[in-house]
């Protein structure tokens, strides 16, 4: 998971919130000194977190929570708030025909990202050119095809040639059809004038709606600097963080990033080709805060599942608890072709509780057996789950290759999360949670799976 450490720690601040008897000015110091704490071990700037905490404080200690909002909720919500506003700095991409110039320095994954972003723009149906311009690293031009042919995306180069402005300009003839072209420009240890000057040829060429800096984000708090050299130098208009996944100073790239007034546009995440995250604040400090990312899982459901049963697949095994092995089965399958169970499960109002208690790789292993057992069953079994019970039993573990006991624990897997499933959907302030967040989708389906479980 992205920033987890960070994460964890701001979970523990509102788990604290949410524990206290009272709301007084004892606590709110805690707690602000618990988010100081948190905030620093991210790598954030020191100036910028006292800003931010004290500013926190004061709201916390001096306003008075709306008509029907608890004073606990109340400072939840200025921490969510005012961690928000220090990331939020504008839109993601445009989702329209469009060129993209990639810039960046040696290391910092340019290539990689122009596949990842490539495979973005073709999961959102657009077509896609992309155009290896760097003419100084000899495996690029390689690099860029692998990953053209691994997603689908044709690749203009040309070996040998050491003028990226005449390939580039070459590549937008030879793209004159597609709907998002892709360039993919050459990198150095450093920003030098000769990097600057041929930045400058391409785009005055290319003339690209976007020029995307690449930051591997182990930089921390340089990326301010970096993102600041880079605009001054070429105009950037957005920038995309690597390595999120794996590094605990990606708190100080993202908040030092947007103290440039730069635009964060994607997370690199992994190194799967789909791991790249469109950004956006709010919901990126929900799913730290443990409050979940729907919206997000929905998008993810809709391009990996198909949006035909991304509603059905998610918001009825959340919302409705009425779901039998079939349903389980479809669920299981949509978490694979998703991602992670990590990634996905942090999406999930409330699933953060059950963090300490989840070993992902073996329940990602469980997953891939459970599935193959469930191959084994008839449709009548799937359907009905009460029905298995001894030579049955006996029968579905020989035809899966398991022991018999793999295929009683998935039975009682089956119940827990039948209970769980059904807890939640009686949760009205989890629920009323969810179907916010699913702003935009068929509410009207929702609703009917709401009433469902008020009339049970």
């Amino acid at each position: 998971m992205v920033l987890e450490g960070l994460g964890k720690s701001l979970r523990g601040v509102v788990e604290h919130i949410s524990n206290s008897s009272t709301i007084d000015e004892n606590l709110i110091k805690d707690v602000t000194r618990e988010l100081q704490r948190a905030l620093l071990q991210a790598d954030v700037n020191v100036q910028l977190v006292l800003e931010l905490t004290n500013k926190i404080q004061e709201r916390a200690l001096n306003e008075e929570p709306p008509a029907g909002k608890s004073p606990k909720d109340f400072v939840i919500n200025i921490i969510y708030k005012e961690l928000v506003n220090l990331l939020d700095n504008g839109d993601g991409l445009a989702i329209k025909p469009q060129t993209i110039m990639m810039v960046g320095l040696y290391g910092q994954g340019k290539t990689t990202t122009t596949g990842k972003l490539a495979n973005y723009f073709i999961k959102k149906g657009f077509t896609v050119g992309l155009i290896g311009a760097d003419v100084y690293r000899p495996a690029a031009l390689d690099q860029l095809k692998q990953l053209g042919e691994k997603v689908n995306a044709d690749v203009y180069g040309e070996p040998g040639e050491k003028n990226a402005s005449k390939i580039v300009k070459n590549g937008l003839t030879k793209f004159s059809d597609k709907k998002i072209i892709i360039i993919d420009t050459s990198g150095r240890h450093a920003l030098e004038n000769d990097l600057i000057q041929e930045i400058k040829d391409i785009a005055n060429i290319a003339k690209p709606d976007e020029r995307i800096l690449v930051l591997d984000s182990q930089v921390g708090q340089q990326a301010g600097p970096q993102a600041e050299a880079f605009h001054n130098a070429v105009g950037v208009t957005g920038v995309i963080l690597t390595k999120m996944d794996g590094t605990a100073r990606g708190g100080g790239a993202l908040s030092a990033i947007a103290k440039t007034n730069a635009r964060i546009v994607f997370l690199g995440t992994g190194e799967h080709i789909r791991d790249l995250e469109a950004f956006n604040a709010d919901r990126f400090i929900s799913r730290l805060l443990g409050m979940g990312d729907l919206a997000s899982l929905m998008q993810i459901a809709k391009e990996e599942i198909g949006e035909d049963d991304a509603l059905e697949q998610v918001a009825r095994n959340m919302l409705s608890g009425r779901f039998t092995l079939s349903d389980m089965y479809q669920q299981m399958a949509a978490v694979t072709k998703m991602g992670p169970l990590q990634k996905v499960m942090s999406m999930i109002p409330g699933m953060n509780k059950m963090e300490d208690k989840i070993d992902y790789e073996a329940s990602q292993k469980k997953l891939a057996k459970y599935r193959v057992i469930m191959d084994s069953m008839t449709q009548y079994e799937k359907d009905e789950p009460n029905s298995i019970k001894g030579k049955r039993i006996d029968r579905i573990a020989q035809g899966s290759g398991v022991a018999g006991h793999d295929v009683r624990e998935l039975l009682k897997q089956y119940n827990q999360s039948k209970k769980m499933m059904g807890s939640i959907g009686k949760d009205r302030k989890m629920r009323k949670q969810m179907m916010k967040q699913f702003g935009g989708m068929d509410m009207e389906g929702l609703q009917d799976l709401q009433n469902g479980n008020d009339n049970q």
